[in-house]
């Protein structure tokens, strides 16, 4: 039997943390790609709780790229509303043009066709092809980039994220180790009163919970979301609501 190496330890500890444990989340029932891509948009710089309530009516109004293409960008951004960063939709909703006019209203399915759409970049096409495709690419968010950089004990760049996660992946396993190591930061490995103590990955983590924490200075992350009720983002997605294809101003706003 050859040598388990300190990756391999990592994998199969973190796996069998979220064996049977992971979050129950709609998008995760599904292998749409329309309906990840959705979810992803959604999720970004936004927290789960705050979008679960909007997936599933965005879902069924807009099943196919087709349906959201030739909706107006007011019933879009109608239906997005409260989810802020409103340039989101608009972007999805260019996207969902591209897919229907370019790509005959099927999803896109290779790293570079996925990035030729409007907004997508490298984390949501990769979460496409992990998520929906079940290919073995690593997705790394701002909760992955925490975990990697305390593994590893130092601040981490952009490059040498994605090139360790990219050997994280275990063979055949992209899509359960992704969802894994996004729980594991979300619930786990948090920005806060991380659980070190009880962590699976303890003996090959470089960090501890000892010193001075890498993930701050690493690339992806990011601070705690500030409160969006009431907020600049909040006022600025009713403006764009408003102007969006003739939608009467609200009461309300300045």
């Amino acid at each position: 039997m050859g040598r388990v190496s300190r990756h391999d330890r990592i994998a199969t500890g973190l796996i069998e943390w979220g064996s049977g444990s992971l979050r129950d989340l709609p998008w995760r029932r599904t292998n749409n790609a329309w309906h990840v891509l959705v979810s992803e948009v959604m999720l970004q710089q936004t927290s789960v709780a705050r979008v679960l309530p909007k997936y599933e009516n965005f879902i069924e109004e807009f099943p196919t790229p087709g349906h959201m293409a030739r909706a107006s960008l007011g019933d879009a951004l109608t239906l997005w509303s409260g989810l802020g960063y409103p340039r989101r939709c608009r972007n999805l909703r260019e996207a969902a043009i591209v897919i229907d006019r370019d790509f005959a209203g099927e999803m896109p399915r290779t790293l570079d066709e996925l990035l030729s759409l409007p907004g997508i970049g490298q984390y949501t096409a990769r979460a496409v092809m992990a998520f929906a495709h079940r290919e073995d690419v690593a997705v790394v968010d701002v909760n992955v980039s925490r975990v990697l950089s305390r593994l590893e004990g130092e601040p981490l760049k952009a490059r040498g994220l994605q090139e360790l996660a990219d050997q994280l992946v275990p063979e055949g396993l992209g899509w359960d180790w992704n969802q894994v190591m996004m729980d594991f930061g979300a619930r786990h490995c948090t920005i806060r009163n991380p659980q070190c103590g009880a962590c699976p990955v303890r003996k090959q983590c470089k960090w501890h919970g000892i010193g001075e924490d890498p993930a701050p200075q690493s690339a992806g992350a990011s601070k705690p979301q500030a409160k969006f009720e009431g907020s600049d983002r909040q006022a600025r997605g009713r403006a764009m609501r408003a102007v969006g294809d003739g939608i009467t101003m609200q009461k309300g706003i300045v």
